[in-house]
C-alpha cells in the first residue's frame, strides 16, 4: 500500500471518536482534532503498548493506535513486527522495537554469557525485520539482563557487576555491527530494582539498575548507534537528579525517553513528584529530537490520562 493511501486512512481514523473501552470515555471528533491541533510541535509524542493493552484500558492495538493518533502522537512503540502493518494503517512510527526475546525480555540480557547468543540472535531478527518494515522503526531495545548467573537456579550465584558490564559492552558492539548497515540504533534500558515486579513497576536483581552504570557501558561501547533508553520513572526511583543527568549525558548518550509518574508508575498528574515540563525543556535545551514514550499504567480514564500526559509534556 502506498504511503499516501496509508496517510489518508490514518487521517480518517483520527477523525473517529476516541474510545476508552467499554467503561471508558469517548471523545468527539471536535475534541480529538483540538487535542492534536493544540500541540506545540516541539515534542515527538509516542505511546508504549503494554500499559494500555494489558492494564487499565485493555485496549486492542487498533484502539490504541486510533487514540494515540487522534491525540497527536507520532508513534506507538514496543510493538513487534506482526503489529507494524496496523501501525502503518494509522500512519504511526514504531519509535523503538522489542528485542524479540520471549516472556519477560529484560530477564535474559547481554551481561550473561549463558544467554547472550540467544539475545543477539533474536535481536538480529528484529533488526532485519525493522529494516524492511512498512513503518519507521529507528531503534531496537536492549537490556543488561538479571544479575543471576542462572535465572532458574539462583544457587549458582551472581554475575560480578564489572564482568556484567564488560559482557554487555561486548554484546552491544555485536548488535551495533548488525544494526549499523540498516541505520538502526540500539538503546540500552536502565530499570529500577527497588520494587517487586508488581505489574512491571520494578525489576529486582536487574543488573543495570543504576543509570550511571548503564551510561558508563554506553560510553565504553563508544559507537554512535548505541545509546541509552533514559526512563525517567526508573531513574527517579534509583538515582534522581533527572535534569542534571540529562545535561550531563546529552544526546551523545540519550537515544530515547520513557515517562511515568513516581511513585507507582501512574499518570503524569499532580499526584506524582517529577516536574515534567522542566524535564522536557531540559531535553530540548540539549538538542534532543527523539521520541517521548509515555509508559504509565492507567489508574483512571485512560484517554484523559494520556491526553494529560501529552499536554503536560508538550512544552
Amino acid at each position: 500500500m502506498k504511503r499516501r493511501t496509508l496517510l489518508g486512512k490514518s487521517l480518517a481514523a483520527s477523525a473517529v471518536a476516541l474510545t476508552g473501552g467499554a467503561a471508558g470515555a469517548t471523545v468527539t471528533r471536535v475534541r480529538a482534532a483540538e487535542a492534536a491541533a493544540e500541540l506545540k510541535g516541539n515534542i515527538n509524542h509516542s505511546v508504549v503498548t503494554w500499559p494500555f493493552m494489558l492494564f487499565g484500558a485493555e485496549w486492542d492495538l487498533d484502539t490504541l493506535c486510533r487514540n494515540a493518533k487522534a491525540l497527536g502522537c507520532k508513534s506507538v512503540e514496543l510493538a513487534g513486527p506482526d503489529d507494524w502493518a496496523t501501525l502503518a494503517e494509522h500512519g504511526l512510527d514504531c519509535a523503538i522495537a522489542p528485542n524479540g526475546m520471549p516472556g519477560a525480555p529484560y530477564e535474559k540480557g547481554l551481561n550473561n554469557p549463558a544467554y547472550q547468543d540467544e539475545v543477539i540472535e533474536t535481536t538480529r531478527k528484529t533488526i532485519e525485520a525493522a529494516a524492511e518494515a512498512p513503518v519507521k522503526v529507528p531503534a531496537v531495545i536492549a537490556f543488561t539482563g538479571y544479575a543471576w548467573k542462572n535465572n532458574d537456579d539462583h544457587s549458582a550465584g551472581m554475575i560480578d557487576p564489572e564482568e556484567g558490564a564488560k559482557n554487555t559492552v561486548e554484546g552491544l558492539k555485536k548488535l551495533a555491527a548488525i544494526a549499523e548497515p540498516h541505520g538502526i540504533e540500539i538503546h540500552l534500558e536502565h530499570l529500577n530494582s527497588r520494587f517487586e515486579n508488581d505489574d512491571f513497576r520494578g525489576h529486582p536483581n536487574y543488573q543495570g539498575d543504576h543509570i550511571d552504570y548503564c551510561a558508563d557501558i554506553v560510553r565504553q561501547v563508544g559507537l554512535p548507534n548505541v545509546k541509552l533508553l533514559f526512563d525517567i520513572y526508573h531513574v527517579q526511583i534509583m538515582d534522581g537528579d533527572i535534569i542534571a543527568r540529562i545535561r550531563e549525558y546529552g544526546t551523545d548518550l540519550i537515544g530515547h525517553i520513557h515517562t511515568a509518574g513516581v511513585p507507582g508508575r501512574i499518570e503524569i498528574d499532580d499526584r506524582q513528584e517529577n516536574n515534567y515540563p522542566a524535564i522536557m525543556r531540559a531535553l530540548l535545551e540539549v538538542g534532543y529530537e527523539g521520541y517521548i514514550g509515555h509508559e504509565f499504567i492507567p489508574t483512571r480514564d485512560p484517554v484523559e490520562g494520556l491526553r494529560e500526559a501529552i499536554h503536560v509534556c508538550d512544552v
